[in-house]
């Protein structure tokens, strides 16, 4: 096919920059992809839809739908039975200062990190009620909070949704690329070389403990129909309740059903490798860093998902409530799952299109070292403008393997720069869940709260890409 495999991708980047929908930028990718394969009016779109079946008959692929999927249900029943609440009640009555407040966010990652939207949701509306206590803007306690969300996860290695999506970007990465390696080995590796993850981790943590600003935040209070309603927002700063639905009037307080869950989630997924890796024949660590993670993922989730709902009925919670809350929950989840959907099926139509031959003809003359730094680069303008991690992961992932495996580059070191370029956007991006999640809690203005994120996250981002450029030059 030569140059007519790149199209799908120049089509799918260029519409996810102007309508700034990832799905339908995808899903119009793939139909471009079945009827460059089968230009036939009806052929064209059979293959597309075929594409998308054999991504999702991947076993793999199905284990991460059934994870999310009963992740999100189980974080469902988490809120309904009033986890969430109960934690920001416990922690608002015990914290009196703000070196307390952002001890606490800190600590919380222990529990709270298996998503970004997750991290905000428990750890804004402490924040928010203590807002009179905490010298610093609500720009920058939004900052603070953002820091420890998508770059703190994206960098976790077990027990988050990201972990699922990020091996599987890899994996599918991998086989079109034409090379070989264990999906889940390559993204314990690219952690390190998430650069930008971590200098927002550090900018995050000088801010929590060593800044002593005293400036107040009206600069991005949200503004009523009627004009400004500054004095209505400080007034309500120390207000938590009702500022999200995970945190209704209405709801119970009880932190225990935050806590044990997923405690449970964790215990059980390191329990599950471990017993995976000794039926293999591994022992001590080894047994950890196995290919087979996902299967542990899934088996953990579930039978947290099935005790949680037995424990939820002895709790006098009634059967028909707890499922209706579960399948809402997972619903939740649907749009990712589409998303996938999506990614995987514009993958199996570039392979077929002979995608990785035409980028080895195409792009061998770029320095091995050299591709990161410049993966990183256009993948932070791309992610910034669509504001999906995923969807910048999804999309780039492909081309950036592709290029690294023809120039010969160190993969972790190009899979690290792809995520962090994933992680800028959903951090500085004013279209980012974590961004508009933020706002909507603190009660900020997301474009003026989006602006002011900016150039930290700019200077973090230049921090990486120097970084990659060094590893280009002593490496």
């Amino acid at each position: 096919m030569g140059w007519l495999s790149i199209i799908p991708f120049v089509v799918v980047i260029i519409a996810a920059i102007w309508t700034k929908q990832v799905v339908p930028s995808l899903l119009f990718a793939v139909i471009v992809a079945g009827y460059l394969a089968e230009p036939h009016w009806l052929n064209g779109m059979l293959t597309a839809v075929q594409f998308i079946i054999q991504g999702l008959q991947d076993e793999n692929n199905l284990k991460i739908i059934i994870f999310l999927y009963a992740f999100s249900a189980m974080i469902g029943l988490v809120r309904m039975s009033g986890g969430i609440k109960g934690f920001v009640k416990a922690a608002t009555e015990k914290i009196e200062n703000k070196r307390g407040a952002f001890i606490l966010s800190w600590l919380s990652a222990v529990g709270t990190f298996s998503t970004p939207s997750f991290r905000i949701v428990t750890i804004g509306p402490v924040m928010k009620a203590m807002r009179k206590k905490i010298p610093m803007s609500k720009q920058e306690i939004g900052f603070v909070i953002e820091t420890t969300a998508s770059p703190l996860v994206a960098v976790i290695p077990v027990a988050t949704a990201f972990v699922g999506y990020m091996t599987s970007v890899v994996e599918l990465s991998i086989h079109q690329a034409g090379t070989s390696g264990d999906p889940y080995t390559l993204f314990l590796q690219s952690i390190p070389f998430n650069f930008f993850a971590f200098a927002m981790l550090l900018l995050g943590f000088y801010l929590s403990f060593f800044h002593r600003s005293k400036k107040k935040a009206t600069d991005a209070e949200k503004k009523s129909n009627q004009g400004d309603n500054v004095q209505d927002n400080q007034d309500d700063d120390d207000k938590w309740e009702d500022c999200h639905p995970s945190l209704k009037k209405d709801l119970p307080a009880k932190p225990w059903n935050l806590i044990m869950p997923l405690a449970s989630v964790i215990i059980l997924t390191f329990g599950f490798m471990y017993a995976i890796g000794v039926e293999k024949g591994k022992s001590g660590f080894q047994a950890l860093i196995n290919d087979n993670v996902l299967g542990a993922m899934v088996l953990a989730v579930v039978l947290t998902l099935i005790w949680f709902v037995v424990y939820l009925k002895f709790s006098k919670e009634p059967l028909r409530k707890q499922m209706n809350e579960l399948i809402e929950g997972g619903n939740e989840m649907m749009g990712v799952i589409l998303l996938l959907a999506m990614v995987w099926g514009l993958s199996k139509g570039t392979e077929a299109l002979g995608f990785a031959e035409t980028i080895s003809s195409w792009f061998n003359w770029i320095p091995s070292g050299y591709v990161a730094v410049v993966i990183f680069v256009l993948g932070c303008g791309l992610a910034y403008f669509i504001g999906s991690a995923w969807g910048a992961w999804g999309i780039l992932m492909p081309v950036a393997l592709s290029i690294a495996v023809t120039a010969g580059s160190f993969l972790p070191i190009v899979i690290g720069a792809v995520f962090a370029s994933g992680t800028f956007g959903a951090f500085a991006s004013p279209l980012s869940d974590d961004t508009n999640t933020t706002a909507g809690i603190l009660n900020l203005n997301t474009i003026e709260y989006a602006k002011f994120k900016l150039k930290p996250g700019l200077m973090a981002a230049g921090v990486a890409a120097l970084g990659y450029l060094a590893l280009a030059l002593f490496m």
